[in-house]
């Protein structure tokens, strides 16, 4: 069972990251995952780009995998990018590196003049781009590109001599379809109402990699601490925020806050000072058909003292199974 260290650039300063996810190498964790945002889910919050944050990680780590969960090619994003930083990623840091690839959402996209598409659209852009990568990893000349995605003659002119492994994340049963055309693995949220029926679909369309199952966390000495912690976190709650045109963040956390309840964030995160009910919840996720979990630390009390209890307790609980 690999266990993922997530690192959130919506809540903490890339300097702030990357020294939590040195210490999240240090107690133990498998690998490093970090957001991909254009902004927060929130106001005040913060949004360093992911990908030069990872090559800093790379260089500053040893062995642990590192990629995001999860990078869209919608608008900020052409694929044959996306497809060249991470080639070029995994030739620095062989066997190490991964890519988490999802469908986006609209307040990364809109704010870069982007007329959000439809559900059948975004579906359309996901295949189209995950399509380019492949053939641009596999050394094609992709000429003129797609629908969405034109190109000219495109190639990658540094290839790794193999490519890293493909993530990607679905909410609904159209890109689990679509993962199981082009992916390693399945990545998706780790809700027992929603997860299994995300695995048969995948499952059931062919798709034989990776379970990866996602849970945000927050630890504090104390509950009401670490619910204080996490609490910007009802800002990513909603399920149309990843559907519908929402793309101002303050908009986006009030709402939140109308809609979700302290007491169904307590059920949708893992929010506890007690380590073995992080343990009890994460053990569900294997339960749920997860080969990998990734955890996304959202303890805005106390991010170190988390990791460290993680790597006290939580992590080797987790293995013992």
């Amino acid at each position: 069972m690999r266990i993922f260290y997530g690192a959130g650039h919506e809540q903490f300063k890339p300097s702030e990251l990357l020294r939590h996810a040195r210490l999240a190498e240090e107690v133990g964790f498998d690998g490093i995952a970090c957001s991909d945002h254009f902004q927060p889910w929130w106001e005040p919050g913060e949004s360093g780009h992911a990908w030069p944050w990872l090559g800093a990680l790379g260089a500053s780590t040893t062995k642990v995998m590192i990629g995001t969960a999860v990078t869209p090619a919608v608008r900020r994003y052409h694929p044959a990018l996306v497809a060249q930083a991470w080639a070029t990623l995994e030739e620095m840091f062989p066997g190490r590196v991964f890519l988490g690839f999802g469908s986006g959402e609209s307040l990364n996209e809109s704010p870069l003049g982007l007329d959000w598409p439809s559900g059948a659209e975004q579906l359309e852009l996901m295949d189209e781009a995950l399509d380019m990568i492949r053939r641009l990893w596999n050394g094609e000349t992709v000429s003129e590109g797609s629908k969405h995605f034109r190109t000219k003659n495109a190639k990658l002119h540094t290839r790794p001599p193999q490519s890293p492994p493909l993530y990607v994340s679905a909410f609904n049963e159209g890109a689990a379809k679509v993962a199981a055309t082009y992916a390693d693995g399945l990545w998706t949220v780790g809700d027992p109402e929603q997860a299994p029926k995300m695995i048969e679909t995948y499952r059931g369309a062919g798709g034989k990699g990776e379970i990866i199952l996602q849970a945000l966390i927050s630890w504090a000495e104390t509950d009401d601490a670490a619910l204080e912690g996490a609490r910007k976190w009802k800002g990513a709650q909603p399920p149309e925020y990843y559907v519908e045109d929402w793309h101002d963040p303050q908009k986006m956390y009030e709402h939140a806050e109308e809609e979700v309840s302290d007491d169904e964030f307590k059920q949708k995160a893992v929010i506890s000072s007690d380590p073995g009910e992080h343990v009890k919840r994460l053990r569900a996720l294997t339960e749920m058909g997860a080969t990998s979990i990734a955890i996304m630390n959202c303890s805005g009390a106390d991010p170190e003292g988390a990791i460290r209890v993680y790597g006290e307790q939580v992590l080797p609980a987790l293995r013992e199974q």
